[in-house]
């Protein structure tokens, strides 16, 4: 089944790509329509969008779907799409693992949220246990650290890819212009591509985190 991806420009007036329902979950509000990306498929999801005049663009192994401009234009995914379509390095999921990750970023969330002090001493939440609502998206985590400075969570349940650092700074500018404050970014993943970790060398205030998991069997007879 091919990939599906909401390419958007945020309020900030940046190209944004995310998975399809991670995108329609994160911003029901902007969505006129009854959309319900837990119990809905990946083609009803693109039904409803395409009668909302989304664009949709095509290639072997993924599915675009591109909302247009205040000037009814979509150029602006071209450079996207093309990047896309050449980097062999990116890996290519189905609808079921999205799913999967879903879940998974969930549940890391609900662990963190447990034991926060586990990512960095002093840290608290401030966020009253809810994702928190930006004009650059759903945050999902904010805490405060011993400094009082706002620490913007970011969390990725796989690999994380080079658009996780635009939308990590994405939301730190966000809450800064919100709160007048001092942000900082975590990035929580399984593990960084090299373009993540180059990256995120020039960005003094962001920080990367890797989680594993660990088992433990015992027989039961």
């Amino acid at each position: 089944m091919a990939k599906h991806y909401a390419i958007v420009k945020n309020k900030l007036n940046e190209v944004v790509q995310s998975p399809l329902k991670n995108w329609v979950r994160q911003n029901l509000e902007q969505l006129a329509g009854d959309f319900d990306p837990d119990n809905q498929t990946t083609s009803q999801i693109r039904s409803r969008l395409i009668k909302l005049k989304w664009n949709l663009r095509n290639s072997n192994s993924e599915v675009f779907l591109i909302r247009p401009d205040e000037n009814n234009n979509i150029e602006f995914a071209e450079e996207i799409i093309a990047e896309n379509r050449d980097d062999e390095n990116e890996n290519i999921e189905d609808e079921d693992t999205n799913d999967l990750t879903f879940s998974l970023e969930k549940d890391l969330q609900s662990a963190i949220r447990l034991n926060i002090e586990t990512i960095e001493l002093g840290l608290k939440i401030v966020d009253g246990g809810n994702e928190r609502n930006t004009k650059a998206g759903r945050i999902d985590i904010t805490a405060q650290d011993e400094n009082r400075r706002k620490v913007i969570i970011e969390l990725k349940a796989i690999e994380a890819r080079p658009s996780v650092i635009a939308q990590t700074l994405a939301y730190m500018e966000a809450v800064s212009e919100e709160d007048k404050c001092e942000v900082r970014g975590i990035i929580i993943a399984s593990g960084f591509s090299e373009r993540v970790l180059l990256a995120s060398r020039q960005i003094k205030n962001l920080k990367l985190i890797e989680y594993k998991f660990q088992f433990n069997f015992s027989e039961r007879n």
